[in-house]
């Protein structure tokens, strides 16, 4: 029997006799406050009492009734003799007996009976009554009834103690039940709080509570996108919050019970840290299996699991921060070591490729000449030299919005159409623009054949590490700005006299033979002094046009000075040079307004020579030039070796 006695017991007043130790509690005694539990004590101990007495005289010829002191029968014997006129004389007399304190009794024509009141051990007073009633007159004196009263009172202190100790059994089980739950909170705390990483405290947290309530099923709905690999491990989606115990539990801030039909218990409770809640914990529980006591222990738990969890999150992230870092120091120590466009390209997209374990990366620069997306660098091959316009794919979406952006699944996702996504069958993107001035001048695309791929993370990373490279890709574009203003005559167009004697020595080094060409306009002077420096400047820009159309692209046409302009020309032996000095004087001939002509000079080196230095190229060409205006100008003339 289950009792809330023991808290209620009050002790006998000091002047009674005291027991030893070993039967301390024999001193201990019901009190007012216990009247309402008293009859089930009452009657369990007159049935042991009646099992031990029953074999005494007067069970076999009269009939016991036990009364509460509210006159109402608790328990009582059986005796087939005894009527309703004796339980009318046994209620009188036990009226008498518990207003006197002492046995009384009843007499009348029809029926006898006696009571005894019983008294409790510790102050003597009346806490129930036993009534005799038979038909031959009852107990004879009150001696009788009160010998079987006080032999009654013994078992029912007896049943008491033994409830007493119970009642402290339960007490302390209860108490070393709460004390190993404490010890193993304090320990699973202790085992949460030494993970570093998420998954850990989330794998802790699962074994931690299957240990704890080995007969119930587990659930954490986290609101954070983590892959963990547990089952148990979801995601919080929201979908019916009025219903959704979870989502109440989450949005709340406080736990949430549910019970079934079936009297199964469904609890959710928020796991929170200092700064935010990050998920909730689902307990569920078969009927009888859960104790209220147990749910302040449960959500200590859920409190230490979210801070763990929380520290776990700030730790990953403080390491992640640093990673990123380093990463972006790296790259941008290795970026700002090459001032070369192609250079800074290709190693910004095998850099990218490592750091997102991508399958695919393309980059794009923004022509705004020919307003179109130039592929600058990229694995896939079939990219190569393609371009794009600004309103096409996903570099036209992020080239209309400036802002990056992710992709989890292109295949169901199908926004725009991608000749990237669609040649690779690639489904995860995330791409980015590349900043200059506010101005989009590129865009960094980022791909992998898995959906869901790329995290967020990594999408806040491809943000500044464009941002890096578009840095990366200005500095490298004004120094080849910068260097291109070295080299250039500002007038013509063409190259400086200094970048045509490198580009001569370099050349010289490699090449098997070459060809220079020295073009001076006739009469220059005549010109400036009839038509004015503008003019001439004009005549100037105009045959240093019609060079720039007469030669390849590997050739190098320069100023050399005033009115003489150098070409040379790389893999090329005199007698072809003299067919494109002809092409050159005949051109500036037929096209140049107002009409001037041209002299020219060639001359040639091969890698039999014994060191054709520069100045003697230079000196031999000059030498066919003189030739050439000492025979009339507008013709062509080939120095000698």
């Amino acid at each position: 029997m289950k009792s809330n006695f023991a808290p209620l017991f009050k002790s006998v007043s000091a002047d009674k006799p005291s027991l030893p130790d070993a039967v301390w509690f024999h001193s201990e005694d019901i009190s007012d406050a216990d009247k309402p539990m008293l009859p089930p004590l009452l009657a369990e101990s007159f049935r042991y009492w009646t099992t031990e007495a029953k074999e005494l005289a007067l069970f076999n010829s009269g009939r016991f009734v036990l009364f509460d002191i509210d006159l109402q029968a608790v328990a009582a014997t059986e005796h087939e003799h005894i009527g309703i006129k004796h339980d009318e004389a046994m209620e009188a007399a036990v009226k008498e007996a518990l207003q006197a304190g002492a046995p009384g009794t009843y007499a009348s024509a029809c029926a006898k009976a006696a009571a005894a009141p019983l008294l409790r051990r510790s102050d003597g007073v009346v806490f129930a009554a036993l009534a005799y009633a038979s038909d031959d007159g009852g107990v004879e004196g009150s001696t009788g009834l009160e010998s079987y009263a006080l032999h009654y009172r013994s078992w029912f202190y007896r049943k008491f103690e033994e409830l007493y100790v119970k009642d402290l059994l339960l007490q302390q089980q209860r108490t070393e039940k709460e004390a190993a739950r404490r010890d193993s909170l304090f320990q699973t705390a202790k085992r949460l709080y030494h993970q570093i990483d998420v998954s850990s405290v989330l794998s802790e947290l699962l074994m931690s509570l299957e240990h704890l309530y080995p007969d119930s099923e587990v659930q954490l709905y986290l609101s954070q996108d983590h892959l963990n690999g547990d089952p148990r491990v979801k995601p919080l989606i929201f979908k019916n919050a009025e219903h959704d115990i979870v989502a109440k539990a989450f949005l709340s801030g406080k736990s949430v019970k549910e019970h079934d039909r079936d009297g199964s218990l469904r609890l959710a409770v928020p796991m929170s840290g200092n700064q935010s809640a990050y998920g909730v914990l689902c307990l569920s529980i078969g009927p009888g299996q859960w104790d209220e006591a147990d749910l302040p222990a449960f959500l200590l738990l859920a409190e230490t699991s979210g801070t763990a969890f929380e520290n776990a999150k700030l730790y990953e992230q403080s390491n992640l921060l640093i990673n990123e870092l380093r990463l972006i120091n790296e790259l941008t120590k290795r970026l700002n070591q090459s001032l070369r466009l192609k250079e800074i390209f290709q190693f910004a997209s095998s850099e990218l490729l490592t750091v997102f374990e991508a399958d695919y990366c393309c980059i794009l620069q923004l022509n705004k000449e020919k307003n179109q997306f130039a592929v600058m660098s990229s694995n896939l091959p079939a990219l190569e030299s393609e371009h794009f316009s600004p309103e096409y794919g996903f570099s036209g979406m992020v080239y209309r919005t400036k802002e990056p952006m992710i992709i989890s699944d292109y295949w169901n996702t199908r926004v725009v159409t991608s000749l990237l996504m669609d040649n690779t069958g690639s489904r995860s993107l995330i791409a980015a623009p590349i900043m200059v001035d506010g101005e989009v001048v590129g865009v960094i695309l980022v791909t992998h054949k898995t959906p869901s791929f790329f995290s967020y993370d990594n999408y806040k990373l491809l943000q500044v590490m464009s941002t890096h490279i578009g840095l990366a890709i200005t500095n490298a574009s004004l120094h080849a700005e910068v260097r291109r203003m070295v080299i250039t005559d500002n007038l013509t167009g063409l190259h400086a006299r200094h970048y045509l004697d490198e580009q001569i020595q370099s050349r010289q080094r490699k090449d098997p033979f070459g060809s220079l060409i020295l073009v001076d306009i006739d009469h220059f002077k005549k010109v400036n002094d009839t038509f004015g420096h503008q003019v001439g400047d004009q005549i100037l820009k105009q045959v240093s046009e019609i060079i720039s159309t007469a030669i390849r692209q590997g050739d190098i046409a320069a100023r050399w000075g005033g009115e003489e302009l150098a070409v040379y020309l790389p893999g090329i032996r005199a007698e072809q040079a003299y067919r494109i000095a002809e092409r050159i004087r005949r051109h500036v001939e037929n096209e140049t307004n107002p009409v001037v002509t041209v002299s020219c000079g060639v001359s040639e080196w091969t890698f039999e020579d014994e060191k054709v230095s520069v100045e003697t190229l230079f000196y031999r060409a000059d030498m066919a030039l003189y030739e050439a205006k000492h025979n009339g100008r507008n013709c062509i003339f080939v120095g000698q070796t």
